[in-house]
C-alpha cells in the first residue's frame, strides 16, 4: 500500500483517501479490537486506544505521525527473510523467529524517539549487501553477537572479526566494522543496567553516600586493582569487584507496554481454571492467605508476585577454577505456568561475580534489588497498561524464594551447617559425625513416615535400629516470629542502624 499520502497536506483528497485506507486496514488486521485502535496522530503517538471516528477526526485535524510508516500497532507484520538453520542452531532459530516480537517489545517510550525506531526498522529491512536475500543488517549483527556471547569473545577480537567479514563481503555491504557500531545497532533493544563497584571483601557497595570513597570504610582495602605493592588510597583504575544490576522497574514498564504481555499478567485471575486442583501458585494456601491479609494488593490482578531464585555457578565449566558467579533471577507468577519459566519472562536482576562466592554477605549485593522491591510494595510505580490503554499504580511483592539448602542459608541468615542445621527439627535434629571423614550426616528421616510404615521396623537397610520417634511439629508463622522478633539485624559485615538484611 502506498504510504506517501502521510506527507501530504491534510486538506488534499489523497490525504483523506489515505486515512480511509488506513482505517480500513486496521479494521481488517487488528483482532478483538472492540472498535478501538491506537491513534497515530501527532498528539496521541499510538499511546491511546480510541474509536474509529475519533481517530479519523484526530488524524484529519492534527496530522498523521510521519515516522509511522510501518503500521505494527495496527496489525502489519515486518517481513523478515527466512534463514535455513539446522537443529544444532536452535538458539539462533528462536532468535530470528522472535525478531519482530523484540522490535514490538521496545515499547512506547522508544517509539516516541522516531529516529531510533526508524533506524531499527530500517536495519531490520536493509539487506546485508545488494543481492543478499538471507540476512539483513539487524539479523546479521544479532547472530554475530549471539556467537560472541556463547564463546566469550573479547570486544577487540569481535572488532577484528567484523573487519575481516566486511572485507570478505561484496563492496557496499552494510555490516559494521567495529564492536561499538554493532552495539549501537542493538541499543534500542537493550535495557539499562548499572555497574556498581564493590569491596573485594564483600563489605560495602560504593553507592549513595559511599560513592566517592576510594577505599573500604571497614577493612581499608582499595576500591581499585593495585598495580604496585605500595598502597595509594586515592589511586584510580579498574575496580577490584563489580556488581551488575539490571533495574526492575524499566523492564516492567516495557512488559506492560506490550498489549499481549499486559493481558497475560492478569492470567492468574482471568484465565486460570479454578476447580480445586493445584495447577498454579494461585491455587495454593499461601497465595490465598496473602489475598486475605492484603486486600488492597489483591484487588488489582496486575500487581505482581515475584519468586526470587539464586545459586552459585562456574561459568567456565572448569571445576578447578576459583571464579564464582551468582545470578539473581526474578520469576513472575502472574503468568501461566507454561510461560513463567520461559527465558523471555525470567528477569536477571543481579550478577554477582568474583573470585569467591558472597556467602552470608550476599545481602550487601541484594541492596539495590531490595530497595526497588520495597518501593514497589510500599509506594508503587505509575505504569501504562498496553492492553487497556490506561495508567495504573503497580505494586509488587516477593512471594517466595527458589534455592538449594546452602543458598537458603545465605539468603535467610539461618545456619545450614553443624549438628542442628535442620530448620524444622532444630534441637531435635538427628545427626551423626563420621569417624574418619569427620563430616556430619543427618539421619532419622524415617520418623516422618506414618507410624505403621514397614520401613520403621527395618534395621539392616538403615542404621541398625528401629525407628519409634514421631515427626516434629512444624512451627507456625507466629511461633517463628516470636523466636526471631528480638534478633538484631546485621547488614553484611557492618551493623547499620535501622537496616534489615532479611529479605524473606
Amino acid at each position: 500500500m502506498d504510504r506517501s499520502w502521510i506527507t501530504f497536506l491534510y486538506t488534499t483528497n489523497e490525504y483523506e483517501n489515505g486515512v480511509e485506507e488506513f482505517l480500513e486496514f486496521a479494521n481488517m488486521n487488528v483482532p478483538d479490537n472492540n472498535g478501538k485502535f491506537y491513534c497515530p496522530c501527532v498528539n496521541c503517538l499510538n499511546k491511546r486506544k480510541l474509536p474509529t471516528d475519533v481517530i479519523r477526526e484526530h488524524v484529519l485535524s492534527d496530522g498523521f505521525l510521519k515516522s509511522y510508516t510501518k503500521w505494527i500497532w495496527h496489525g502489519e507484520l515486518i517481513d523478515m527473510p527466512s534463514v535455513d538453520v539446522s537443529e544444532a542452531e536452535e538458539v539462533d532459530l528462536e532468535m530470528d523467529d522472535r525478531m519482530e516480537e523484540m522490535i514490538r517489545d521496545i515499547g512506547h517510550d522508544s517509539f516516541q524517539r522516531a529516529n531510533v525506531y526508524d533506524n531499527l526498522c530500517n536495519d531490520a529491512e536493509k539487506p546485508l549487501y545488494a543481492e543478499c536475500t538471507k540476512y539483513t543488517r539487524l539479523s546479521a549483527v544479532l547472530k554475530l553477537f549471539n556467537v560472541k556471547a556463547r564463546n566469550g569473545w573479547t570486544d577487540k577480537s569481535f572488532t577484528e572479526l567484523l573487519e575481516l567479514l566486511s572485507d570478505m563481503l561484496p563492496k557496499g555491504n552494510t555490516l559494521p566494522t567495529r564492536n561499538y557500531d554493532a552495539k549501537k545497532i542493538l541499543c534500542p533493544m537493550g535495557m539499562e543496567y548499572q555497574k556498581i563497584h564493590a569491596c573485594p571483601n564483600d563489605c560495602v557497595l560504593y553507592r549513595k553516600e559511599l560513592a566517592m570513597l576510594h577505599q573500604c570504610p571497614r577493612c581499608g582495602v582499595s576500591r581499585y586493582k593495585q598495580k604496585h605493592s605500595e598502597f595509594e588510597s586515592d589511586s584510580k583504575g579498574p575496580p577490584a569487584k563489580v556488581l551488575w544490576y539490571l533495574p526492575v522497574v524499566p523492564r516492567l514498564k516495557r512488559l506492560f507496554s506490550n498489549a499481549n504481555d499486559a493481558k497475560l499478567m492478569r492470567w492468574h485471575a482471568d484465565g486460570r481454571t479454578t476447580d480445586g486442583h493445584l495447577r498454579h501458585p494461585a491455587d495454593g494456601l499461601q497465595w490465598k492467605k496473602i489475598d486475605s491479609m492484603f486486600p488492597n494488593f489483591s484487588n488489582d490482578s496486575r500487581n505482581i508476585r515475584f519468586g526470587l531464585a539464586t545459586d552459585g555457578m562456574n561459568p567456565y565449566g572448569n571445576l578447578s577454577s576459583k571464579h564464582s558467579s551468582w545470578p539473581v533471577l526474578l520469576v513472575i507468577y502472574n503468568l501461566p505456568p507454561w510461560l513463567c519459566m520461559k527465558r523471555k519472562y525470567v528477569m536477571l536482576s543481579l550478577m554477582i561475580s568474583g573470585p569467591r562466592q558472597p556467602g552470608n554477605d550476599i545481602d550487601i549485593y541484594l541492596t539495590p534489588l531490595v530497595e526497588d522491591l520495597k518501593m514497589l510494595w510500599e509506594e508503587g510505580v505509575d505504569m501504562f497498561d498496553g492492553y487497556t490503554s490506561d495508567s495504573f499504580k503497580l505494586h509488587a511483592m516477593l512471594f517466595c524464594t527458589i534455592n538449594d539448602f546452602p543458598a537458603y542459608g545465605n539468603l535467610s541468615g539461618y545456619s545450614t551447617k553443624g549438628h542442628k542445621a535442620c530448620p524444622i527439627c532444630e534441637e531435635g535434629t538427628c545427626h551423626h559425625q563420621l569417624q574418619h571423614g569427620r563430616k556430619t550426616v543427618y539421619l532419622g528421616h524415617r520418623r516422618f513416615l506414618s507410624t505403621n510404615h514397614p520401613y520403621r521396623k527395618l534395621k539392616k537397610a538403615f542404621n541398625g535400629c528401629q525407628e519409634n520417634e514421631l515427626a516434629p511439629m512444624v512451627l507456625s508463622g507466629s511461633q517463628v516470629y516470636e523466636r526471631v522478633k528480638d534478633i538484631g539485624d546485621v547488614f553484611g559485615k557492618m551493623k547499620i542502624k535501622g537496616t534489615s538484611s532479611n529479605i524473606l
